[in-house]
């Protein structure tokens, strides 16, 4: 049974971030909109959502942070990922390399790590820390142990790292494996590095010998000279909306309707069973698109 909202838009991935924590300090980050909060939902309560949005259809997991290699349960985790539900992660991939083969005998599918320059002052600049070669190690045991497609997570941030678009082209260029994501930053904490990508798309379209639209979002994704790139620009987007796909679930506890609001979180903390289910269905009721 697939859930549907009011809008007929369908609820088939869910993204359930398993920790606030984070070893970076990115100038950016937004945390998915999640407060302070010590608080973050255990493995067995983890597995029991899992097994509810199974049963409702939902049939793919990312798991998220914060960081989400710093849980020390995080292989049990993936463990209890049902049968049939294929499993992602979004890491920063410090953490990646002496992991990778682990995560991918646990039944993980494939990973995106976040990298946002491939230059060592500029990553330093933006992530408060020098750790990118640890990053494009993680990277390297990724597609060893068949995380595959590894997905490269880039945040365009005008006036620090939009001049290096062409270098992560060419990083990712004939290795089927890999995949740039070109992602819109979020302004939720007043970050002043946003940057318009209509120009940047539309010359990735000019100079692309083929272009796809993605079920998820309707997103681009454009093949150019060997490379393979997504853009992913959820502000000011009512197609982002309009095949929005995704309930999220906080690290402490609460089903999230929608990535652009804070405000129509619902608590599952310590919920089982009927009382559980009702409210997977209130959230889903909820969910409307935050453009239109």
């Amino acid at each position: 049974m697939v859930l549907k909202d009011s809008f007929e838009r369908p609820v088939t991935n869910i993204r359930i971030s398993l920790t606030k924590q984070c070893n970076l300090s990115c100038i950016y980050c937004h945390r998915e909109g999640e407060k302070a909060s010590k608080d973050q939902l255990s493995a067995p309560e983890i597995a029991e959502i899992l097994q509810l949005a199974a049963e409702f259809g939902i049939r793919s997991v990312k798991f998220t942070g914060g960081e989400p290699l710093l849980r020390p349960d995080l292989l049990e985790i993936i463990r209890s990922v049902p049968k049939g539900m294929e499993s992602s992660l979004t890491t920063n991939g410090t953490l990646l390399a002496g992991l990778a083969q682990d995560l991918k005998n646990a039944g993980l599918r494939r990973v995106n790590v976040s990298l946002d320059s491939l230059n060592p002052d500029t990553y330093r600049k933006i992530t408060g820390i020098d750790r990118l070669s640890d990053v494009l190690n993680g990277i390297t045991a990724a597609l060893e142990a068949g995380l595959t497609p590894v997905k490269i997570n880039m945040v365009l941030l005008e006036g620090i790292n939009d001049q290096e678009v062409d270098d992560f082209l060419a990083f990712v260029r004939g290795n089927r494996n890999l995949i740039l994501q070109l992602i819109e930053l979020m302004n939720f904490n007043e970050c002043d590095y946003h940057g318009d990508l209509n120009g940047l798309e539309q010359s990735l379209a000019s100079r692309s010998k083929q272009i796809v639209t993605r079920r998820m979002h309707h997103r681009k994704k454009y093949c150019l000279d060997g490379a393979e790139v997504e853009v992913v620009r959820p502000v000011h987007n009512t197609e982002f909306c309009a095949y929005c796909t995704r309930l999220r679930v906080t690290s402490d506890g609460k089903l999230k309707p929608c990535l652009m609001r804070t405000d129509n979180h619902i608590d599952i903390r310590g919920k089982h069973g009927a009382e559980l289910e009702a409210l997977f269905r209130k959230a889903v009721a909820e969910r409307e698109p935050f453009y239109r």
